[in-house]
């Protein structure tokens, strides 16, 4: 099922800007290695939920897999064929906004290959294009 928040606030949110690149998650934190965004932009909870089965899959429920972002963004969506007016329409969906450089999904307790394997399988579903990256060591 997808992701999306238990209440929030306010039901409709405006659309918004995304600029500048990621400040924070910008590093791989929990695992070994992470799937970094190169892009910025709307990631939906149906790609979050793609990305990690196709993870889940690949790597047959070995290691531990991470997802670093989370839908809290509703996106109102009017009806086809719809007049103008009438107010702002329900809730659609619901994104996760991105920046540019944010690690999106981080797995550990994989081989190097098989954590490469598995990203390159979630990020030919993302709609962005994004790049593999290790730990850094300090």
């Amino acid at each position: 099922m997808p992701l999306m928040p238990k209440r929030v606030k306010f039901r409709k949110q405006q659309r918004g800007k995304v600029r500048g690149n990621a400040q924070r998650g910008n590093y791989v934190a929990y695992g070994e290695f992470g799937l970094q965004l190169l892009e910025g932009g709307w990631l939906t909870a149906r790609q979050i939920e793609a990305g990690r089965i196709a993870a889940r899959q690949y790597c047959s429920r070995e290691g531990r897999l991470f997802v670093r972002v989370f839908p809290d963004k509703p996106i109102s969506k009017k009806p086809l064929e719809t007049r103008m007016g009438k107010g702002k329409a329900e809730p659609e969906y619901w994104v996760a906004r991105v920046k540019p450089g944010t690690i999106i999904y981080e797995i550990a307790g994989v081989p190097r290959d098989a954590a490469r394997q598995a990203f390159a399988r979630v990020a030919y579903k993302m709609p962005f294009k994004c790049r593999f990256v290790e730990k850094r060591h300090a």
